[in-house]
């Protein structure tokens, strides 16, 4: 599994040309699940990212969570964090999972965030998205289950 992280004043992602989901302060995060992820992997992640102290406090320091500033999250599927470029110019998604195995597993995800009180937004698994963000900081921070579960 993989996540990457953007701390974000404001995300959205537009379908079919209208908004579909929209948050403000929080983050906006790109979830690409593989064949070897587990609901138990899932919960491992969704706590660290829950967790990550990237936002300021008052002394301008990231000691912050997002629930300690009631962000929300924009949740977005992307199978394409599982590009192979090793070999040619085409990347190869061979390691990403299947939708029958990764739509349960992303569900799974925005249900894990929503118990931990979180408001959350999504796109749709598979569409055609439009994503807009304002970038806070820039932050951004790579959550893989290969590092963090292992």
């Amino acid at each position: 599994m993989k996540v990457v992280v953007q701390r974000v004043k404001e995300s959205s992602v537009t379908i079919d040309g209208s908004v579909y989901g929209q948050i403000q302060k929080g983050f906006m995060v790109l979830v690409g699940f593989c064949q070897d992820d587990t609901k138990e992997i899932v919960d491992k992640i969704v706590d660290k990212m829950i967790g990550l102290r990237v936002f300021e406090d008052e002394n301008g320091k990231m000691n912050l969570s997002l629930q300690d500033v009631q962000g929300s999250i924009l949740s977005i599927s992307q199978f394409t964090l599982y590009a192979d470029c090793k070999k040619g110019r085409r990347p190869s998604f061979i390691h990403a999972a299947k939708p029958e195995y990764a739509i349960p597993l992303y569900d799974y995800f925005n249900e894990k965030i929503k118990e931990h009180g979180i408001e959350l937004q999504t796109g749709v698994f598979g569409a055609d998205m439009k994503v807009s963000l304002i970038n806070d900081g820039p932050v951004t921070i790579i959550l893989d289950s290969q590092e963090i579960c292992k």
